[in-house]
């Protein structure tokens, strides 16, 4: 079993708030907009972490982590980009990839909005971890922990904070 905790969009925000869920994480896995590299660096001092960049991260970022990461955890197939829409509206950018190399679990970030849902048409599930920085239009901060076992997402929570660290 493998303890995940997903975020997104830190926009250079990293505090006690969240190092204190990244010490309870097996992983930590970054869905882009990550600002500062003091955030990764911060978090890659405690637990093993996969990051994607996004649009807003400088080319240091650009260097570290890519635009796309597929991977297996256990077994489950998991591909995580920052840009990726939602299942019935992909990006242009994925819409025609994701139907080749279909994953288990699609995460993306971006839209600072927490969304979990099963796309039935690619039997995989979706997730935006919604945003965990200060910075942005969302009124909570979010993320999500999960476990996977064998081939199950499982135990799914959301971690929500006030809006100002």
């Amino acid at each position: 079993m493998t303890k995940i905790l997903l975020l997104s969009d830190t926009h250079s925000y990293m505090g006690e708030d969240i190092l204190k869920y990244v010490k309870q994480a097996d992983e930590v896995w970054h869905a882009g907009d990550i600002g500062d590299l003091k955030v990764t660096d911060a978090i890659k001092k405690l637990k093993p972490l996969r990051a994607v960049f996004g649009n807003i991260d400088n080319v240091e970022a650009r260097l570290e982590f890519p635009e796309h990461l597929k991977f297996r955890c256990e077994g489950v197939k998991v591909w995580i980009t920052h840009i990726g829409g939602y299942p019935g509206r992909y990006s242009l950018a994925v819409r025609d990839m994701i139907k080749v190399q279909t994953p288990n679990l699609f995460i993306c970030g971006h839209s600072h909005i927490l969304k979990v849902m099963n796309d039935k048409k690619l039997n995989l599930l979706h997730m935006n971890p919604g945003a965990v920085g200060t910075y942005g239009i969302h009124k909570v901060r979010t993320m999500l922990r999960f476990e996977i076992s064998g081939e199950k997402i499982q135990n799914l929570e959301v971690i929500e904070f006030k809006r100002k660290a």
